[in-house]
């Protein structure tokens, strides 16, 4: 009977501890921060979508007087110019998503694609299925004249269940 009266104040204590809220569950993930490459310029450029493919622009490098890979060094025509991006699926079926097809654009409004020897030097992903809700992060690399700027990318998505053919792109601003 002595115990009664320290157990319903326990019960009691516990039961005002389960009535409080607990705290809200993060909405994002925290990613740690990266450092940004010596030849880079970390980009603070909103994520643009094309189709079901959602592009995040995050690190620039353009000048670039040469690559080197595992087996070999490269010397560009004009310039090297490599973005550091990151491509979304947004969509509910997979993309089947092509590195090939993103292009830069100059000051003079030219286009380039990018440099598939550049890309095989540096070990970048060719074609590659993106699935639902998948995020991959890469770079690209350009070969464009050397009095060239690059202004622009622009992002081609992949085809999706209502326009098969992924004609226009959606250009973004550096």
């Amino acid at each position: 009977m002595r115990l009664l009266p320290v157990v319903l104040v326990l019960v009691l204590v516990s039961g005002c501890e389960a009535a409080q809220p607990s705290p809200p569950a993060p909405t994002t993930y925290e990613l740690p921060p990266r450092q940004v490459r010596p030849d880079e310029t970390a980009l603070k450029i909103p994520p643009a979508k094309n189709g079901d493919t959602e592009f995040t622009l995050i690190g620039l490098a353009a000048g670039l007087p040469s690559i080197t890979g595992s087996h070999a060094e490269m010397l560009p025509k004009g310039q090297y110019v490599r973005l550091r991006l990151v491509v979304t699926n947004t969509g509910t079926s997979s993309v089947l998503f092509d590195p090939k097809r993103q292009l830069l654009v100059d000051d003079q409004g030219a286009t380039h694609p990018p440099d598939e020897q550049a890309m095989l030097i540096k070990r970048q992903p060719a074609q590659f299925d993106l699935g639902h809700s998948v995020r991959v992060e890469f770079d690209l690399y350009w070969d464009i004249p050397k009095d060239r700027k690059p202004v622009a990318v622009r992002a081609f998505g992949g085809p999706t269940i209502t326009d098969m053919k992924n004609v226009n792109g959606t250009d973004i601003k550096l």
